[in-house]
């Protein structure tokens, strides 16, 4: 008798409101899973009151802005004055080349244009339309690249080459 009361008691001690797996899952996923949700849902709340209210005209209007073409046609006036090595490298180059940035040969240093220099004068238009290192490509800004090739000039021969002026393009070319 007293094994019967014993066995009794050892059951009673372990049972709980879940019995079975299904059950098991359930109070799992109302214990974790609910809760992730709630507080996803707290936060949207909480955050969507700091965002701007959008009309359907700026959403065309961006909708517009991503799709646009990547290419665009600059008209320039083909008669303008061209612009000298001096006044070129004083509006583009001169925060480089003036203080040796990122490596670039600063402006008279014969010492660091020596090597440039050997190279010749394509070398470097080639470099100064395309880029190099640290440099951006300078073809296809504000100046053309007829002001460009001066530029290169201008600042390899106060390095100590001794190029000649670039000839003036024909025009239409």
């Amino acid at each position: 008798m007293s094994n019967t009361n014993h066995t009794h008691a050892h059951e009673a001690d372990h049972s709980g409101s879940t019995k079975t797996p299904k059950q098991l899952l359930v109070s799992v996923f109302f214990s974790f899973i609910v809760p992730v949700f709630v507080i996803g849902s707290l936060a949207y709340l909480v955050s969507s009151a700091n965002r701007p209210h959008v009309s359907s005209a700026d959403l065309a209007q961006a909708a517009t802005a991503r799709i646009q073409k990547v290419g665009s046609v600059e008209f320039r006036d083909a008669n303008r004055e061209m612009k000298t090595g001096q006044q070129v490298f004083a509006a583009q180059c001169t925060t480089c080349h003036t203080a040796g940035v990122a490596g670039a040969p600063k402006f008279g240093d014969a010492a660091a244009w020596g090597p440039r220099v050997k190279t010749g004068f394509e070398a470097l238009l080639n470099s100064a339309l395309k880029g190099k290192n640290a440099m951006g490509p300078q073809g296809g800004g504000d100046f053309d690249n007829f002001e460009i090739a001066r530029a290169v000039v201008y600042m390899a021969n106060a390095g100590g080459a001794k190029f000649a002026e670039p000839a003036k393009p024909a025009p239409g070319k």
